[in-house]
């Protein structure tokens, strides 16, 4: 069965590559596994809204970036 990445899958894993950040990095910038953060690129688990604001602070986006409602990259 093919996995279909959810648009804050596909941002997130632009925004790290894009750093050249490894997900294992990542992983641990969040305090989890590199399995739970693998299931956050691929969409399998719900991401809580505090981890979602970190994100969106480390690659100074807006929310709404990250989570695939604007285009607009810019934080307000």
């Amino acid at each position: 069965m093919e996995k279909i990445m959810l648009p804050f899958g596909r941002r997130l894993k632009e925004l790290r590559n894009e750093k050249k950040i490894k997900q294992k990095e990542m992983a641990e910038f969040l305090g989890c596994t590199d399995r739970n953060y693998q299931k956050m690129e691929y969409g399998e688990i719900n991401v809580p809204a505090l981890t979602l604001i970190k994100l969106a602070d480390y690659f100074d986006v807006s929310l709404d970036y990250l989570v695939g409602r604007s285009e607009d990259r810019r934080r307000f």
